[in-house]
């Protein structure tokens, strides 16, 4: 097996010819964006344009010189890469200082996309993502105090928290895939050496089973790696997502059953108070897995954002503006082949001291069982997801007046459309409505534990098909 080992040494080159050219493109295509994104300096804040490009110029300018030049200062590609990203860090950490409150919720998706697009493109050294987290938190600090008019709460909460978050994130994310990588070389290094071996001794059974044994424990590095990173994502998601006790606080009972397709969703379920009322929701947004959790995360802020900055609006005005931020957010447009991204949801709203309920809903189906009934009151909704839609239409705002025992059920379209039982069929809503009905008078615990069961029979050994999430809730 000693013939098998790689010298560090050779590893690391090989790593370098096999990475370099990419991030030498990587790098000039990030200078160039860097000055292209002055156009949106203009529009958005005309006053500092210049002084922004000025700002961009220059480290571009570093960038450029120090990928150009690198054959003879002796700098690798990933120190340019480090020189790039930390410069336009810092250079948005002053952006964001002379930012008021609406710019700065604005462009803190830039921020984000600027880590974001770190932790999926660049392989780098675990003292690069250190340097580089530390420096744009000390850059944002001296910034703030220099230039920032902002209160350091409104800071923190409208994207300061959320920027490092994901800034550790990407940190976490860069080294996983570093690792991934340095392992797959070392193991192609040593697959072409058994072959070597191979051909030299004529040991075919012999050097057979070393490869095998190479490649199952580059695939079990591998396995376990990604799924620490994908682990590593829902820690971040359940910081957002309250837990089922937090989430029933806010209402006399319920329940929730949630039962993600994989390690993180794109369903999720949220809880907000305000001025004595509650504001919660059921979501299903594009996706399951990591995209649909950086849906979740991204759609979940725009809530609790559009609720503190519009406390008058109601369910079907905050979709509207929810909407928006989640098209701009994804710079989708009304070119029908680009991104359809979004998310469909109920969103409502209800006050305890007049037992009035608000409700708007983007392509989601809830019921209402009235106290004592033995049908249902489905919830209206309109057809359009809260995203991008080629021939959008205003939301509609709806009243119900809610009475002493009356459950509300909130879902996804997981439920339904799982495949199973003898035929391998679709559950489907209304066999999901008879159920909900024919148990509403068992306690929630025990309506929770026969919707799981009931899932648990009908799938049997079909894969599940997506994200689950059923809610039940008694408002009063």
């Amino acid at each position: 097996m000693n013939d098998l080992i790689i010298p560090q040494h050779e590893i690391k080159n090989e790593f370098n010819k096999s990475t370099e050219n990419f991030h030498v493109i990587t790098c000039l295509v990030g200078v160039g964006l860097n000055l292209v994104w002055f156009i949106s300096d203009l529009f958005v804040l005309p006053q500092y344009a210049y002084t922004f490009l000025a700002v961009r110029f220059a480290v571009s300018t570093v960038a450029l010189v120090a990928v150009t030049t690198r054959r003879y200062t002796k700098i690798d590609i990933y120190a340019c890469m480090f020189i790039l990203v930390l410069g336009i860090s810092i250079q948005n950490a002053f952006m964001w200082s002379v930012m008021d409150l609406a710019h700065l919720q604005q462009h803190a998706i830039a921020y984000l996309v600027l880590f974001i697009g770190a932790g999926m493109l660049v392989l780098w050294e675990l003292k690069f993502s250190i340097i580089l987290v530390l420096a744009t938190v000390i850059s944002n600090i001296i910034f703030y105090k220099a230039n920032s008019q902002l209160t350091l709460s409104e800071f923190v909460i409208n994207g300061g928290l959320l920027v490092f978050t994901v800034a550790l994130f990407s940190l976490f994310l860069i080294r996983t895939r570093y690792r991934l990588t340095f392992n797959e070389i070392r193991s192609r290094l040593q697959l072409a050496k058994s072959k070597e071996i191979i051909e030299r001794e004529n040991a075919t059974i012999t050097i057979q089973s070393k490869e095998i044994s190479l490649q199952k424990d580059a695939l079990s590095i591998k396995n376990k790696e990604i799924t620490d990173s994908i682990t590593y994502a829902k820690r971040i998601q359940s910081a957002i997502i309250p837990s089922e006790q937090e989430f029933l606080s806010s209402f006399s009972d319920g329940f929730v059953f949630f039962n993600p397709k994989d390690i993180v969703s794109g369903d999720f379920y949220w809880r907000f108070e305000l001025n004595g009322k509650t504001h919660f929701a059921v979501a299903d947004c594009t996706g399951h897995g990591v995209p649909g959790g950086f849906m979740s995360m991204l759609a979940s802020t725009f809530l609790e954002d559009a609720i503190r900055s519009n406390e008058s609006a109601n369910p079907a005005e905050l979709l509207e503006i929810i909407r928006s931020k989640i098209t701009k957010a994804l710079r989708q447009g009304q070119d029908e082949d680009q991104s359809k991204d979004g998310m469909d949801l109920i969103l409502c709203c209800f006050d305890k001291t007049t037992s009035i309920l608000e409700y708007a809903s983007a392509n989601n189906t809830s019921i209402l069982l009235r106290a004592g009934a033995n049908e249902i009151e489905k919830l209206a909704c309109d057809k359009q997801p809260c995203g991008f839609y080629p021939h959008p239409i205003a939301f509609t705002n709806h009243q119900l007046s809610i009475h002493s025992d009356d459950i509300l059920y909130l879902f996804s379209d997981g439920y339904p459309d799982q495949f199973g039982g003898e035929f391998g069929k679709k559950f489907r809503y209304k066999p999901l409505h008879e159920m909900l009905i024919s148990q509403s008078n068992l306690s929630f615990v025990e309506q929770k534990e026969k919707i799981a069961f009931t899932f648990k029979e009908w799938k049997k050994n079909e894969e599940q098909t997506d994200d689950v999430l059923v809610v039940g809730i008694k408002l009063i």
